[in-house]
């Protein structure tokens, strides 16, 4: 794929293309236990972008999905990756889905709640990390339970311990392991959700640009690099989005 100079300038307008990194979702970075730099799934993808664009590569880290995404609506960063969601979509122009990822709900052993459906009763406080994907959709959806917001995704089970609440949601992988760490912890069974991980550039560089960046994801879902990139990072509970069919 040969990307037209102006193209190339809409992504990088100040010479390098700024990625916006989320740390706070496991699935897709994480920081490296040797260096401490970013690694992960979205970071190949970012730098297999800007060796495609011509570029060098800047990574704009961050701790949390809604900072992620402010970086890319407020230009401080050229494209981002997080869950597609129309609130986000205003301003932000996605691709399809790359990856899915399950949303699942964290209780305590004791807990009377057994089923999804279940969560959504008044007096039910439910932890969720702060601007994530987790946060708009159970915004939207949860008309009884009330939603308390951690700072991050990764702090949402600190959250919930520490202030007695009923619930946490989040990534089906990260609360697994956080409740290997805490006893006396159990997921739902089943998922509340399904997030459609997908990159996103602001609308503001054009429709060529997002058409370039859409066609980009096609050819790294197509070609296998996705599947390899999840292998690499020993990703599991997390699947290759073919098609918009199965988005």
């Amino acid at each position: 794929m040969t990307i037209d100079s102006a193209i190339v300038r809409a992504f990088a307008p100040t010479g390098a293309l700024r990625a916006s990194i989320n740390l706070g979702n496991p699935i897709l970075a994480h920081a490296d236990k040797a260096t401490g730099a970013p690694a992960g799934v979205s970071v190949d993808l970012a730098r297999a972008f800007a060796e495609r664009l011509g570029v060098a590569l800047e990574l704009v880290v961050f701790d949390a999905a809604g900072k992620s995404v402010d970086a890319v609506a407020n230009e401080q960063a050229d494209i981002g990756f997080f869950a597609i969601d129309p609130v986000r979509g205003a301003q932000i122009a996605f691709t399809e889905a790359y990856v899915l990822i399950e949303g699942s709900y964290l209780v305590r052993e004791d807990s009377p709640l057994q089923h999804n459906d279940e969560v959504d009763r008044s007096g039910t406080m439910v932890a969720v990390g702060k601007g994530s994907a987790y946060d708009l959709y159970l915004t939207r959806e949860l008309k009884h339970a009330q939603i308390v917001r951690a700072p991050t995704s990764p702090t949402v089970v600190q959250t919930f311990l520490e202030q007695n609440l009923d619930v946490a949601a989040g990534v089906k992988q990260q609360l697994e392991a956080d409740s290997r760490t805490h006893a006396g912890l159990r997921l739902l069974s089943g998922r509340f959700m399904v997030i459609r991980q997908a990159v996103g550039t602001p609308k503001s560089r054009g429709m060529n640009a997002a058409k370039t960046l859409c066609n980009f994801v096609d050819e790294m879902k197509t070609t296998g690099f996705v599947a390899r990139a999840l292998e690499k990072h020993g990703v599991q509970g997390a699947s290759v989005a073919l098609d918009r069919a199965s988005d």
